[in-house]
């Protein structure tokens, strides 16, 4: 028996052809993070890895706030499948956790209301002409990166142990409430057991810190953060996840949505410059990297191509422990006289 209720928090993730739906708020937040798992596929493991440059927004925040309405939204999407479908593919692979959630729930709603399936069909079809299918497998990025993590590994040349001393790495991880939440039954572990990150520090020699508030929200909460009278119960989210896992003392904090990484990497800035204080004991931060972050790293892309200079928290007491091998200098490469270097923070140190 519990190797069947075991048995229900897998998940079954395609070895390849992926359809790719990148997501807005990463492209806008940290656009390496999406160059790093195109390079981690396409060049590193070989996977075939389509994306139609006409595919659009999900318009999931706008649905989530209310702005657009269901019908709008699951039109949206069925263009987006339409796409896919045109294309010759059936394994979605979705960059955004928001959007993930999205998709499932539209599916999961398709396949309990048959009419409003075929309400989309002719809306679309009226709007576009077009048609579609379903897709056969609906992939998360981070499902992609665990799945292939012994890959990632075998072709790294460093790993989360550090260069030096040969110690383990500590990590927290913080797993978005849309991927793991929503339809737990789509996630790997479920709400209960979820190993996507998890098993990306463990599986890459890290060790993996378990803090009391290791399932609390980073505070995103749309309406929290994009109505600014809201914004303070955002922040407060976050300070209750950095209260929580500071006396742990883990080097990095590894996430798989967009949004979370944001909050949880510039909510620590901005805590410094209200409060004064840090949630490590150098004043550097905790470095917040997303699973394709950390992929790019460990295959050996350079941390600046990456875009991790478009972090808040200083990446590179990280970077050492890991023995990247980077030029400090080289950090701000693409500043010009027109475009000046960042402001350094009263509190937070870089």
């Amino acid at each position: 028996m519990a190797q069947l209720n075991w048995k229900s928090y897998q998940k079954e993730i395609p070895d390849d052809h992926f359809f790719y739906v990148r997501s807005c708020i990463r492209q806008t937040f940290f656009p390496g993070a999406e160059t790093a798992l195109l390079y981690v596929l396409r060049e590193v493991l070989n996977k075939d890895v389509f994306e139609d440059k006409r595919h659009t927004t999900c318009t999931g925040i706008g649905f989530h706030s209310d702005v657009i309405p269901l019908e709008t939204i699951m039109t949206v999407v069925a263009r987006q499948l339409a796409l896919m479908t045109e294309a010759g593919y059936k394994n979605l692979l979705v960059s955004c956790v928001t959007s993930f959630g999205i998709y499932l729930e539209i599916l999961e709603m398709w396949k309990h209301f048959p009419e409003k399936l075929a309400q989309t069909r002719e809306a679309l079809w009226k709007a576009t002409r077009r048609e579609f299918e379903v897709p056969a497998l609906l992939t998360h990025s981070s499902d992609a990166i665990f799945h292939f993590k012994e890959q990632i590994l075998n072709k790294s040349q460093i790993s989360l142990v550090n260069a030096e001393s040969g110690q383990a790495l500590k990590g927290v991880e913080h797993v978005g409430c849309h991927y793991a939440k929503i339809f737990p039954q789509d996630g790997i572990g479920g709400a209960e057991f979820p190993r996507v990150l998890s098993g990306l520090i463990e599986g890459w020699g890290g060790e993996l810190i378990d803090y009391p508030e290791r399932r609390h929200c980073c505070g995103f909460g749309f309406r929290h953060y994009l109505v600014r009278a809201n914004r303070g119960y955002s922040i407060s989210n976050s300070k209750i996840k950095f209260e929580s896992m500071a006396p742990f003392e883990p080097e990095f904090i590894l996430t798989n949505c967009p949004g979370c990484n944001m909050f949880l990497d510039r909510w620590q800035y901005t805590l410094s410059e209200m409060e004064g204080k840090t949630y490590d004991s150098r004043g550097l931060g905790i470095p917040v990297l997303s699973s394709e972050e950390m992929a790019g790293l460990m295959v050996g892309m350079d941390p600046w191509k990456l875009g991790l200079q478009m972090h808040q928290i200083a990446v590179e007491p990280l970077l050492d422990k890991m023995g990247v091998n980077y030029a400090p200098k080289a950090k701000y490469h693409l500043a010009s006289s027109a475009v000046p270097l960042p402001q350094k923070p009263s509190v937070l140190l870089v």
